[in-house]
């Protein structure tokens, strides 16, 4: 959008500068021209009327006083020619003698004015004096019409940022309650109409937020009220097993306890999973701290297996839950030791537009072409895992707004896709959800 505004407005001011400025042009150096015509029009016949009445006078006319009609510091240079009609005014001046100074140009403008008497005054300018001040003033046109473009484009990207701005802003506020997390605190714009969907999306995330809480509420009242009679049937069961000496009640009790352990375990992923998207909220998180601690918590697990991991540090920040996302990397990690080989890369570049992407790498055989459409689906495993490890790793980063993704088979490259924070995010402003709990990623093979 910055980009069209600014193109929008940079093409309105050359259309202007186009269409009014080649006119003015044009109508410029016609001026010159007529102004230099009329010019020598006034040179001409006040030269004239000057030496008839010398002559008249009895003063001489000679080549000294026709200098004076050849130029000044202000005046082009000009030549002048005077042609004497008779003898009969003056025996000095003898008909058919002409006098002339300055020197005449193969190409020139010229005016000529015949007195009473019969005297011809001719005048002359060359044509490239005529040339040269036209020239002289488009220049002044040209560079006008080049200062307005500049202004043109700096008031252009004003105005773009100005627009674009706000708009940026909006997009991650939507984002941000697309995902379920309250926005932060919006600014006004100034722009009634940006400031009018800013006012709509702060009603939004005002309902969505009290909506949030109340699913928030009913999950931890739903883990409590399942948990406590779940409870109180695994301890009924486990003192029927305890008691009984008959081995098919011991045989019935134990299938019991089996299946209330896995409906305990179905529960808690439920119940987790409900809270990372409800409950869980994000914050800004700097990828520095996050990458340290993997790399102290995974280095001697690397070197003991004979490999080396190696985290390249970043300034970069992102929204995201700090635990969830520390034990998304430790799963990607763990999985790059346990199936990849040589040496794992972990670092983080910023993709532009408020984009930042977490790359995993090994130096593996990769992951097998049969599993690459669905490595991310649940009890889905290359026969050392449960299958759970990366359908996990995807729930949590998905509830954060992001995507975790398969970005190269072989070798495998993981990229975790986070919203990146932008510089005007004011922390200390921002509204959001307080932790209720976040589901247990338990580092698991895939």
């Amino acid at each position: 959008m910055r980009r069209r505004l600014r193109f929008a407005t940079i093409s309105a001011v050359l259309a202007a500068v186009v269409f009014l400025g080649i006119p003015l042009g044009l109508a410029t150096a016609q001026s010159v021209r007529n102004d230099a015509l009329a010019d020598l029009q006034f040179r001409t016949e006040t030269a004239a009327s000057i030496l008839s009445a010398r002559i008249e006078r009895g003063e001489p006319v000679n080549i000294d006083v026709l200098a004076d009609y050849v130029g000044g510091s202000s005046e082009p240079e000009a030549f002048i020619a005077v042609e004497f009609p008779s003898e009969s005014v003056d025996p000095r001046y003898p008909a058919g003698i002409v006098l002339s100074a300055g020197v005449e140009a193969s190409s020139e403008f010229s005016h000529t004015v015949t007195t009473e008497a019969g005297m011809v005054v001719t005048i002359a300018i060359s044509q490239f004096d005529v040339v040269l001040r036209a020239v002289e003033r488009v220049s002044l046109v040209v560079g006008a019409a080049f200062g307005a473009v500049i202004v043109g484009a700096v008031l252009a990207s004003w105005h773009a940022n100005r627009l674009s701005r706000p708009l940026q802003d909006l997009a991650v506020v939507a984002e941000q309650m697309g995902a379920g997390r309250v926005p932060p605190h919006i600014d006004t714009s100034g722009v009634d109409e940006i400031d009018q969907v800013a006012d709509e999306l702060r009603r939004s995330s005002e309902r969505m937020a009290a909506r949030l809480e109340a699913e928030r509420q009913f999950s931890s009242d739903a883990s409590h009220q399942l948990r406590t009679p779940l409870t109180a049937l695994t301890m009924r069961l486990e003192e029927i097993h305890a008691r009984t000496s008959s081995p098919e009640v011991r045989t019935e009790a134990e299938q019991g306890l089996e299946q209330v352990e896995r409906l305990v375990g179905v529960i808690d992923d439920l119940l987790g999973r409900t809270r990372t998207s409800v409950g869980g909220t994000t914050e800004s998180v700097p990828l520095s701290a996050l990458f340290d601690k993997q790399q102290e918590e995974w280095s001697r697990s690397f070197e003991n297996a004979g490999r080396t991991l190696v985290v390249t540090s970043t300034d970069a920040q992102v929204f995201a839950s700090p635990g969830g996302l520390s034990q998304v990397l430790a799963t990607l990690i763990e999985n790059s030791l346990i199936h990849g080989e040589g040496t794992t890369r972990v670092d983080a570049r910023d993709q532009g537009e408020n984009s930042v992407v977490i790359s995993v790498a090994d130096e593996g055989p990769g992951v097998p072409e049969s599993l690459q459409g669905k490595i991310f689906d649940r009890n889905v495993t290359s026969g050392r895992g449960t299958g759970l490890g990366l359908a996990l790793a995807r729930d949590l980063v998905t509830a954060d707004g992001g995507r975790l993704e398969l970005t190269q088979r072989r070798p495998a490259v993981f990229s975790v896709f986070l919203q990146g924070v932008p510089e005007s995010y004011d922390a200390q402003a921002a509204d959001v959800v307080p932790h209720t709990g976040r589901m247990s990623l338990r580092r698991r093979k895939r």
